[in-house]
């Protein structure tokens, strides 16, 4: 379905709680596939929308930045939940939107959950920080399918990853190209740190642990500053923990959920 220029995933709208799944960068609301399936089944209402400038949403600002695009899917939502508050839940770049859905409009939120993700993404080691760097420079000069190729083959390295890694690039394929540079630009400079203590929504921290892409400091100290957050570290697993280990983090979403 499409709220104004959001496609969003709505397959149980009948269903109990709503849960909001916000998919990373250059990914789309598919990439959710192995939870909407759980979290139907378990009677709740998973609402995956594509943000703006990926899968099938369209951008049409003129600005990309996460403030924005929040106000834009906070239009979506309120529109769909009618005023019911959700269960947010956010990998990677979903993550941020989730914090920043969290500190600006407190009151649509019943709780968080955080995967894999960053209030502010600072990288702790030169590998870290040359892997970024290369990323921008590609998708600046060469354009956003020539990191991607780069993304995904570091998300899944292993052969028998072909799949998930053409799965991810044929998403990836979607997205809007200024979309994608904007979002690196914007993500590479936000800091939510300072807001974090303000979040009264019970929170869980998820993460892989092999995340490459986000150090696992990073998720320790965002479940830090999060009053009463707490973490679950999921093993044999990295920056795609959802796609990776569904069984495993299904299990921990919907302990976490049915509490």
């Amino acid at each position: 379905m499409t709220d104004a220029n959001m496609y969003v995933q709505d397959p149980n709208p009948q269903g109990g709680l709503p849960v909001v799944l916000l998919h990373g960068l250059g990914a789309t609301s598919s990439c959710w596939g192995y939870q909407v399936p759980a979290l139907v089944a378990a009677g709740m209402r998973p609402v995956a929308p594509d943000l703006p400038g990926f899968g099938q949403s369209p951008f049409t600002g003129r600005r990309w930045n996460v403030r924005y695009v929040t106000r834009q899917l906070v239009e979506t939502l309120s529109a769909r939940l009618d005023g019911h508050k959700a269960v947010v839940a956010g990998i990677s770049m979903g993550g941020v939107f989730a914090l920043q859905l969290a500190v600006d409009y407190p009151e649509m939120v019943e709780s968080l959950v955080l995967v894999n993700t960053f209030a502010c993404l600072r990288p702790r080691r030169w590998n870290d920080l040359r892997y970024l760097l290369i990323r921008f420079v590609k998708a600046s000069l060469m354009g956003a399918p020539a990191q991607t190729e780069m993304v995904a083959q570091r998300l899944f390295p292993g052969p028998e990853q072909e799949e998930m890694r053409q799965i991810f690039l044929s998403q990836a394929a979607q997205s809007d190209r200024r979309v994608y540079r904007a979002a690196m630009r914007t993500l590479a400079l936000i800091d939510l740190r300072r807001s974090l203590p303000t979040i009264r929504a019970k929170t869980l921290v998820v993460s892989g642990a092999r995340d490459n892409t986000v150090g696992l400091v990073v998720q320790e100290e965002l479940a830090e500053r999060i009053p009463g957050a707490r973490r679950t570290i999921i093993s044999n697993a990295g920056h795609a923990v959802i796609a990776e280990q569904p069984d495993l983090f299904n299990q921990a979403l919907l302990d976490f959920l049915v509490e």
